[in-house]
């Protein structure tokens, strides 16, 4: 692994350059204002009547539709949904991007499953924060920075991976690392991740100890509180020491039982489907039902979404979550995170 830093980088690469970040999300804002207060020349592209324009403004950024700022800019970094970037690309991006320009990403999806595909002199790099948008813009206002990826898929101009450490320099990632890797390492992983561990694997694993527990009589609250709401808990020790260290901080008897009965619960019959999840990422064939889903207007997902919307956790955890103020203010006070916001 190569792991760069601010002294690595050719920060002048980016000089003379006008950089136009589309969308203005959880990302976007980001990306957009740590280039800035970095000193580069940024703009912000987005879409007629997106609700995001006079955020953008207000924060003191240039605004132009998508297609007027791609022509104006050098360097051209998509981050909207994915969903939407192939159709974004072919009615405002590819007619206006110079033939010499740099098409940037924040993940490898739309460029390693092919959902774009640039003419070969257009330069191609990703420049992926390991982190939402409003922290790499906390990080960066308090002198520090989130850990980015670095990958470069096109390099026509020869000088592709010196204006992608630039670029992530800009947003404040030289500061603690910059990682090289590769479009379809980070598309796939983070797919995989995704799936079968944050998001897919955590909430089927938390619903079903769950409704175990509900299931042989224990009370409802119980079985939230023990099966969601300390969920924080561990993650937050594992986040701050790893694996190792989280068992420092537990019980000896927690410590006992996760070792002897997790890999009773996540073992082969688990591992072999984690396996199957990898092989259709790495086929494309979960790229191309994602496209398609999104193409009939997502109907799978909003049906089994609001299904389980409707689940008893959800009832129980929001009777429970009223009764602590804590989680009422934070919530008050949170940053909007979705990429769907400068769409």
């Amino acid at each position: 692994m190569n792991v760069l830093h601010d002294n690595d980088c050719r920060t002048e690469a980016l000089n003379g350059k006008r950089i136009a970040i589309i969308g203005f999300g959880s990302q976007g804002h980001a990306h957009a204002l740590n280039l800035h207060d970095s000193g580069h020349d940024v703009i912000v592209g987005l879409r007629e009547g997106s609700a995001s324009w006079a955020r953008a403004e207000d924060a003191g950024l240039q605004v132009f539709p998508t297609a007027k700022a791609v022509a104006q800019s050098d360097v051209v970094m998509i981050l909207i949904p994915d969903e939407l970037q192939p159709e974004t690309y072919k009615k405002d991006i590819a007619p206006n991007l110079k033939s010499d320009a740099y098409l940037a990403f924040a993940h490898g999806f739309a460029i390693h499953f092919k959902k774009i595909v640039a003419p070969e002199g257009v330069n191609i790099f990703l420049v992926a924060p390991k982190g939402p948008g409003h922290l790499v813009r906390r990080e960066y206002v308090a002198g520090n920075g989130v850990p980015c990826l670095l990958a470069v898929q096109q390099d026509p101009s020869g000088d592709t991976r010196d204006i992608g450490l630039a670029y992530a320099s800009g947003i404040g990632g030289g500061r603690v690392g910059i990682i090289e890797t590769s479009f379809r390492e980070e598309a796939e992983t983070d797919l995989f991740g995704e799936q079968a561990v944050l998001c897919g694997g955590l909430t089927e694993l938390i619903r079903a100890g769950y409704e175990t527990l509900v299931a042989a009589g224990y009370a409802p609250e119980m079985a939230y509180f023990e099966c969601l709401h300390e969920v924080k808990l561990i993650v937050d020790l594992i986040y701050e020491h790893g694996i190792t260290g989280m068992r420092s901080s537990i019980s000896n008897t927690a410590e006992y039982g996760d070792i002897t009965r997790g890999p009773r619960v996540v073992g082969s019959q688990a591992r072999e489907a984690m396996k199957q999840l990898l092989g259709e990422i790495q086929s494309g064939k979960f790229a191309d039902e994602w496209m398609a889903e999104c193409a009939a207007g997502k109907p799978n997902m909003k049906k089994r979404a609001a299904e389980q919307s409707e689940h008893e956790i959800e009832h129980v955890g929001r009777r429970l979550r009223s009764l602590m103020p804590w989680l009422q203010r934070k919530q008050k006070d949170a940053v909007p995170v979705s990429d769907a916001v400068g769409v």
